[in-house]
């Protein structure tokens, strides 16, 4: 008479559900270790995109007598859709409303043009089209990731001395309303405002889920910083405060300035 053989033992119930958790417990220990991995890239990715504008403005500034990229004259201001109210004023604009370069948006032309993207955040935590933000540079108003410090003008209202006003030079940059030498050049966007500014395409704009910043001096180097206290955050969503936004540009650029 032939032996019958032992059929295969299948995984009990109790077996599978231990399996299941041994994997969750991994997935819970390996998940924070990957998304810090994912935001120290990304904070590394930015800091990169800051050093090669560095040396954009570096090399626009040798070719302009050490002047850096200022202006253009800004228009009359008829609409909070306009992130350029006078000339000067801190901005995250490469170009007016009317498709005009403003700010860091002068460097595509001839400094970025191979690279234009490094003008936008890898850590940028709203969606964003860089192609199409890129695509709107001599056609309509578009937006970078990095306010940009031409000039230390926060009026809300052009004025024919803003217009004159003496492009800043790379060697001297001056100093701030602290009295303290200007160092930086161009910080990360970290903007809360209104949701009702939406129907003028102002909405917040943020990186890095705003725990840091990444800044650009003068020299060309590039540093993070921890957003401690939000210092370097523009929060105007109250609607009271909208009127000193630019100021508030202006003050995160001189908090910076101390991070030298």
């Amino acid at each position: 008479m032939r032996k019958r053989l032992p059929s295969p033992r299948g995984f009990t119930l109790v077996e599978l559900l231990v399996v299941v958790a041994i994997i969750a417990i991994l997935a819970a220990l390996l998940l924070p270790a990957l998304a810090t991995a994912r935001q120290a890239a990304r904070k590394a990715a930015c800091l990169s995109n800051l050093r090669q504008v560095g040396l954009a403005l570096t090399a626009y500034a040798g070719e302009n007598e050490g002047l850096i990229p200022f202006g253009p004259k800004a228009p009359p201001f008829t609409s909070p859709s306009s992130f350029y109210p006078s000339t000067g004023a801190p901005t995250s604009l490469l170009s007016l409303q009317s498709g005009a370069p403003a700010g860091l948006g002068l460097l595509l032309e001839h400094h970025l043009a191979a690279q234009p993207k490094v003008l936008f955040c890898p850590g940028a935590d709203q969606p964003l089209d860089m192609e199409a933000e890129l695509a709107r540079v001599g056609r309509y108003q578009a937006q970078g990731s990095y306010y940009y410090r031409h000039g230390s003008n926060t009026r809300l209202s052009d004025s024919p001395a803003d217009a004159a006003a003496p492009r800043p030079h790379l060697e001297n940059m001056g100093v701030n309303r602290d009295g303290q030498p200007i160092k930086a050049l161009a910080i990360d966007t970290l903007f809360l405002c209104p949701p009702g500014l939406g129907i003028f395409n102002v909405k917040p704009r943020t990186h890095h889920h705003q725990k840091f910043a990444d800044i650009l001096f003068v020299d060309g180097s590039a540093v993070s910083r921890r957003n401690r206290d939000a210092r370097f955050t523009v929060d105007v969503r109250n609607y009271g405060d909208l009127h000193e936004a630019f100021s508030r540009i202006l003050g995160v650029l001189e908090r910076a300035d101390a991070e030298y």
